[in-house]
């Protein structure tokens, strides 16, 4: 089994954004870590581009585990996974509102990789900012990318 953990950041809601993960075996050894960022952007969508990120790194192995699990704080990812995908799909991608479904371009690569994904998917969602050192990690490497991506520095530590 491995790990995944995700995250996305953005200063400005709309603004610059970034998204991270990182990627555990069995939480003992970490297999990978990426980061990248994005101009205009929402928080939303970086959250969902750092689950598409870590998902396709973990395809691109010769060697895969039987189960995967993603770990995200973000309930937006967390519930549209796992709940409103299905009636989105069914419905053309309307919400039951019968509206276009916000962030539908990266919605349908989300499911396209999740589809096509070899390993068993299970989804967790986790509490942000509560000491979990994964998910510590992937918030660090969104932020990394956000600044990296921006070309900053990033503000300084409040410690």
């Amino acid at each position: 089994m491995w790990n995944v953990y995700t995250d996305g950041a953005c200063r400005g809601n709309p603004g610059p954004g970034g998204w991270g993960f990182l990627v555990e075996k069995e939480e003992t050894s970490i297999v990978c870590e990426g980061c990248g960022g994005q101009d205009h952007t929402t928080n939303n969508r970086m959250e969902l581009q750092a689950v598409i990120q870590a998902l396709q790194k973990i395809g691109s192995f010769s060697v895969l585990p039987d189960v995967v699990v993603v770990h995200t704080d973000s309930t937006y990812v967390f519930q549209g996974i796992t709940q409103w995908i299905h009636g989105w799909k069914r419905n053309g991608w309307k919400t039951s509102k019968k509206q276009s479904v916000l962030n539908e371009d990266l919605w349908r690569a989300l499911d396209a990789v999740v589809v096509s994904f070899c390993p068993t998917l299970e989804w967790k969602w986790v509490k942000a900012h509560c000491g979990h050192p994964g998910n510590e990690r992937a918030d660090a490497l969104a932020n990394q990318g956000l600044y990296s991506y921006r070309n900053v520095e990033p503000p300084p530590s409040s410690s």
